[in-house]
Parts: C-alpha cells; sequence; structure tokens
C-alpha cells in the first residue's frame, strides 16, 4: 500500500471541493483549481476528508496511487496558502526590476530580457537580485520558475546565473596555467 496514497485530505474551513466521476474541483479564499484525474483512481469525500484508492495492486494503479493523492492535497493547499518559488540572480550587472506586472531582468546579454507571468500567476521583485513567483497551481508555478531559471542557468565555474533559492551550485576548478 502506498505510504502516501492512504493518507486521508483534510478539507479545511472555507474550502468547497466537488467531485464529478475523475473530475475534481476546489474552491477557496484564493480561487478555484479543476483536474481530470485518472478515471482508474478513486476518489471520493467522508465528511471533511478526502480518500484515494486504487482499483488492483497491479503496477499502473500503484504508480498512481500516490500521485493522485497529491496532486488533490497539492489543490487544497494551493486554494488556501497559494505557492511560491524563488530566484536569485547571481553576478554583476544581474539584476531584475518591476513595472507593473512584467519583469525586466539584465542578464549580462545586449538587451534586457522582460518576462509577462503566465495567467494565475504574479511575479515579485523584493531585491535586485531577487524573484518570486507566486500562484495556486504547484505546476503552473514550478513550470515559470524553470522557465526563468532557463534564460540563464548557473554556470560552474564562476556560479553567476539565475538560481533557486538555496540551490547549491557544484562549483569546478578552472584551468591552470602553462609556465
Amino acid at each position: 500500500m502506498s505510504r502516501i496514497g492512504k493518507k486521508s485530505i483534510a478539507i479545511p474551513d472555507g474550502v468547497n471541493v466537488q467531485i464529478e466521476g475523475n473530475v475534481v474541483t476546489v474552491k477557496g479564499p484564493k480561487g478555484t483549481l479543476t483536474r481530470e484525474l485518472h478515471p482508474d483512481m478513486i476518489v471520493r469525500m467522508e465528511g471533511s476528508e478526502i480518500h484515494v484508492e486504487r482499483p488492483s495492486d497491479g503496477k499502473l494503479h500503484r504508480s498512481l496511487h500516490g500521485t493522485t493523492r497529491s496532486v488533490v492535497a497539492n489543490m487544497v493547499e494551493g486554494v488556501t496558502n497559494g505557492f511560491q518559488k524563488g530566484l536569485e540572480l547571481v553576478g554583476v550587472g544581474y539584476r531584475a526590476a518591476k513595472s507593473g506586472n512584467k519583469v525586466t531582468l539584465s542578464l549580462g546579454f545586449s538587451h534586457p530580457v522582460e518576462i509577462v507571468p503566465d495567467e494565475g500567476l504574479e511575479l515579485d521583485v523584493p531585491a535586485n537580485n531577487r524573484v518570486i513567483v507566486k500562484g495556486i497551481d504547484k505546476e503552473k508555478v514550478g513550470i515559470f520558475a524553470a522557465k526563468i531559471r532557463d534564460l540563464r542557468k548557473p554556470e560552474p565555474y564562476k556560479g553567476k546565473g539565475i538560481r533557486y533559492e538555496n540551490e547549491v551550485v557544484r562549483r569546478k576548478v578552472g584551468k591552470t596555467g602553462k609556465k
């Protein structure tokens, strides 16, 4: 039995969950999320808890059990608290500036890079070397943060680039000169 899949999901106050077949809709103070889950998985509500069950012990159903439970739990968490992913700009002259809903990044290219957030996401710039992606859908937040990081990945010799908060960049030793 999946250790994650067999845990029940508590529904906090102010959150409304509707389950129609394999479509789960979660409404909360921050917004509404709808997701179509795999048709074989059994999602049911008992009082103020959600339970996810699998129909058999086949390989596919075992692999979907914990994943489906985590997806539904992240939907509940997203509409109550939301998710955020922080990015740090490391390097001389690397900076971010917010104007309206757009963020302009200076990343050492010959031109500034403008980023417009996807629908349902918000960008925040608390300092000129930090960008925070906020939203209620964990998947969208992670994908958008990865797109920003792909603009200038951290390089291993000097450590310059865009990295996630608390990301450890493995450094390499540079080449040595001949004498």
